[in-house]
């Protein structure tokens, strides 16, 4: 994500909600997100402690596909950053992309993803979120709402080491305290990692068509809440705004190296 007017260091207190720059992947005008040399750190350490606490997967030609596709979908994405992937053995249906690209997925989300296209549309949207930095951006909220004000002392270290603090900086990435158990990020933020992700997928050679199935799938696991009840935007509205995009995203997937789509 490029940013114009980035400020390196944030000072954050109640009147820095004025504090925007535009998002050019998105045309989104938001927060400073909090800078990467803070937030990539917190995703470390968050990563490596949910390594040592979470089951990670024994099953090895299950983890070499996954990761497979996670490293396409990553060098779709253009970004630099120390990729790191990791498959947990858990019933949970989910996937997280860590600030400084840290992915985990739960293997119970694999039947619900069914092919290699389906989890690369799980991972294109989860890799969108750390590139857009929703973290950063929730994280500079979150201080914001809490009343806040970082100096330009502060590091990540300090930061997550500070009892007060660091519920706030958990939740901002997207974990609760025990980790484990993956928050939400806004409607608007999931919205727009539906439509990047579907980018890269695309880019990545996987059918774009799937990401409108997945969420088809992910409507049948089970009765949600109205949308407007629930941070995550509705799965069959989900499903209906990636169809309509389609048509863009399609061109990319053409001039890709196209991988066939099979069962995982």
């Amino acid at each position: 994500m490029k940013l114009r007017h980035f400020a390196h260091l944030l000072y954050l207190a109640p009147l820095a909600v004025a504090a925007c720059v535009t998002n050019n992947e998105t045309g989104r005008r938001g927060l400073v997100p909090l800078p990467d040399t803070m937030m990539n750190p917190m995703g470390v350490t968050a990563y490596a402690e949910m390594k040592a606490k979470e089951p990670v997967s024994t099953n090895a030609p299950l983890t070499a596909k996954v990761v497979e596709i996670a490293k396409r979908i990553a060098d779709a994405s253009g970004q630099k950053y120390d990729w790191e992937f990791t498959l947990f053995e858990s019933k949970a249906v989910n996937a997280f992309c860590l600030p400084g690209g840290k992915i985990g997925i739960y293997t119970g989300i694999l039947p619900v993803a069914k092919t290699n296209a389906g989890l690369a549309a799980v991972l294109g949207h989860e890799v969108a979120h750390a590139i857009l930095k929703h973290s950063g951006e929730r994280a500079s909220e979150q201080l914001i709402l809490a009343g806040v004000m970082l100096g330009a002392d502060m590091t990540a270290d300090a930061l997550l080491k500070d009892a007060k603090l660091k519920p706030y900086i958990m939740g901002a990435i997207g974990l609760t305290a025990q980790f484990g158990v993956l928050l939400p990020y806004s409607r608007t933020h999931e919205t727009e990692a539906d439509e990047v992700g579907t980018r890269y997928m695309a880019k990545a050679g996987y059918d774009p068509a799937e990401a409108v199935t997945l969420w088809e799938r992910m409507g049948a696991q089970g009765a949600s809440p109205p949308e407007i009840l629930s941070t995550h935007p509705n799965p069959a509205n989900r499903a209906e705004a990636l169809q309509k995009q389609q048509a863009a995203v399609r061109p990319l997937y053409d001039a890709s190296q196209k991988v066939p789509t099979v069962a995982l």
